[in-house]
């Protein structure tokens, strides 16, 4: 069994590198979220089996990575039942929780991993940048209660039912305000700001919590800000 724990784009030669030392008997395993087994082509054509096991879980450090594996997901991607099988077994080992994940949809998969990790932390920082060009000068314990509580309400009752603010009120009023607060003080946050509040208003109205008429002050108040 080899692990190929290199970046990404780095796979494809790793793999190339190690072909001629592997053969039937060997399972060339890769944990990238974002790549699904083609990467792997150079060792399979020596006949070595190929898999992909990516942890749900973030690793900002190995003591921390360690410590959270355990009762993380585990994505399972294979070309066969006895790989696959074999797969689930080793996530297990590090007491994971595997679930099969097919090839051709890594790179979605992965971009969903990106919004519920890397954009969540991208998010919280900039609110805090936010917070600080507003006057106030050590925001985090000051927001994170509130961070908290909405996280934990999406989870425990469903983003649907947990989400509030003024896209799901169709409140256009203060998402004019914000906007324009937005964009004399900090242009760089207007258009992640302009993005979010349209997918909160697509989430509310999905949930029938936004009417059509709502739905459609909101889109025409953001159709001013890009």
């Amino acid at each position: 069994m080899v692990l190929l724990c290199v970046p990404d784009d780095a796979i494809a030669a790793a793999a190339q590198a190690i072909a001629p030392g592997v053969g039937r008997g060997h399972v060339v395993i890769h944990v990238s979220g974002s790549r699904g087994l083609d990467v792997l082509e150079a060792v399979r054509d020596r006949g070595a089996a190929a898999m992909s096991l990516h942890p749900l879980q973030s690793f900002p450090d190995v003591a921390t990575g360690v410590a959270n594996l355990p009762g993380s997901g585990v994505a399972v991607t294979a070309a066969d039942e006895a790989t696959a099988t074999l797969g689930e077994r080793l996530a297990r080992d590090v007491g994971g929780v595997p679930f099969r994940v097919d090839g051709s949809v890594k790179a979605l998969y992965h971009a969903a991993a990106v919004f519920a990790s890397n954009y969540l932390v991208t998010v919280e920082a900039t609110a805090e940048r936010l917070f600080r060009a507003a006057g106030i000068e050590d925001p985090v314990p000051l927001f994170e209660p509130l961070a908290r509580a909405n996280l934990e309400a999406a989870f425990a009752a469903g983003p649907g039912a947990a989400l509030t603010g003024p896209a799901v009120r169709g409140d256009a009023g203060t998402i004019r305000r914000n906007a324009e607060a937005l964009q004399r003080e900090e242009p760089d946050a207007l258009s992640a700001y302009v993005a979010l509040a349209r997918l909160a208003a697509a989430i509310a109205s999905a949930a029938g919590r936004l009417s059509e008429k709502g739905r459609r002050v909101v889109d025409e108040e953001l159709d001013q800000w890009g």
